[in-house]
């Protein structure tokens, strides 16, 4: 058996990051010996993807950065294009296999720190902390007891919710003949997609340069759809929204996000906890997740460098969580319009104020007065159904399989 002071299980955003801060120890700070057991090559290990936040100025995975960008532009429904500049903040995309690259350089680097591949089938308190078993590639059993476990892993189900929507989405990472992409500009929201009858959809187009960009399909809805649908979907966008032309398509990406109003636990054990989005880091009413993630690890990092009980803090505010609450089930009980919900809130609100706001960041003023640039007797009959809503548990499990990854191609007019 192994004995370490933390075991973090589960190699994504929150238990790489984790393990990041924990390889770099400060000058002073007293040694952890850290074991992280990523899942083997195979249906456990999460497939590629790409993830994107907002931070101000340098961050600490700038040299992993695929690009990052100083301008948002949004497209309403009918048209009308929202554009604005969000600096002092940059919108930055992370691919992840880079990021795990950079991770595993540092800890790679750790002389207290070790990466182990296993498949985990258990993880159990005993005295003094607890125990993580699983299994290697090769079928021999591993255990490792730590002072403090972080399970990273996602759920099985989720908790019980009054309100949970799905962000489905289906990408295509392009290569074009010619410079018809801005590199300088992310068009974060364009609703001009035909919009289901319940909740919403709209493009993504990420340029990574003026020839190559990751163009996405998302909605959000109950379901999610038949593959057929996304490709479907985004052959209207590119051809008819657009209007690209031939281009080629180098690789795909996929994935389901829930977005609930569920509360989740972060604590399952004395020595237990969750971490990520199984500690509940998603952003109920956007699906983001990364910034809440290193808000996560690093109070996380730092309490256990003071010697002080790691347990992750709220990875929102109260707040933050009862104004998700209200827009999930207005979107969900079609009292708000989803397009023209949020195309209004960029026409009324600066950028730079609204991503702080998305991001919980935001005074209570603040608030109050994005608050007032929403449709407001709506909003208030929401908020006053949620007392009587009941919590149902989801009907499925917690993260719904995404439709399976394409080949490469050309797609053509």
């Amino acid at each position: 058996m192994i004995e370490a002071d933390v075991a973090i299980v589960g190699a994504g955003a929150a238990g790489l990051s984790l393990a990041h801060r924990l390889a770099r120890r400060p000058p002073g700070a007293p040694r952890l010996a850290v074991v992280l057991v990523a899942a083997p090559p195979g249906p456990l290990r999460a497939p590629g993807r790409t993830w994107c936040f907002w931070e101000e100025g340098p961050g600490p995975y700038d040299a992993a950065l695929t690009t990052q960008w100083e301008r948002l532009r949004v497209h309403a429904r009918h048209g009308r294009r929202i554009e604005g500049d969000i600096t002092p903040l940059r919108y930055k995309m992370l691919r992840s296999d880079d990021f795990e690259s950079l991770v595993g350089r540092g800890v790679a680097g750790s002389p207290d720190t070790l990466r182990l591949e296993a498949a985990v089938d258990t993880v159990e308190g005993c005295p003094g902390g607890a125990v993580v078993r699983g299994r290697a590639a090769d079928g021999r059993t591993v255990a490792v007891r730590a002072r403090w476990v972080f399970d990273s892993r996602p759920l099985g189900s989720l908790p019980a919710a009054r309100t949970t929507l799905l962000q489905h989405f289906h990408g295509w990472f392009v290569r074009h003949r010619r410079p018809v992409f801005d590199p300088g500009t992310v068009e974060l929201m364009d609703f001009r997609t035909p919009q289901p009858q319940s909740g919403l959809s709209f493009g993504y187009v990420l340029p990574t340069g003026p020839r190559h960009a990751l163009i996405e399909y998302t909605e959000f809805s109950r379901r999610v759809l038949p593959k057929d649908r996304y490709d479907a979907a985004l052959r209207h966008y590119t051809t008819d929204v657009l209007r690209l032309g031939a281009f080629d398509i180098t690789g795909t990406e996929s994935g389901v996000i829930p977005m609930t109003d569920a509360s989740f636990a972060r604590q399952t054990g004395p020595s237990v906890f969750r971490l990520g989005a199984a500690g509940g880091a998603t952003r109920p009413s956007t699906g983001y997740t990364f910034a809440a993630v290193q808000r996560q690890t690093r109070a996380v990092a730092a309490a256990l460098r003071a010697g002080r009980r790691p347990l992750p803090p709220p990875a929102h505010s109260v707040r933050s969580r009862a104004m998700d609450a209200v827009l999930l089930h207005a979107l969900d009980s079609g009292r708000v319009d989803g397009a023209d919900f949020f195309a209004r809130l960029f026409a009324r609100v600066p950028p730079e104020r609204l991503l702080r706001f998305l991001d919980g960041r935001t005074r209570l003023h603040e608030d109050l007065s994005i608050g007032l640039r929403t449709p407001v007797l709506p909003m208030l009959r929401s908020a006053l159904d949620l007392p009587r809503l009941p919590r149902r548990p989801f009907p499925g499990t917690a993260t719904p399989s995404p439709p399976p990854p394409g080949t490469p191609h050309e797609e053509t007019a």
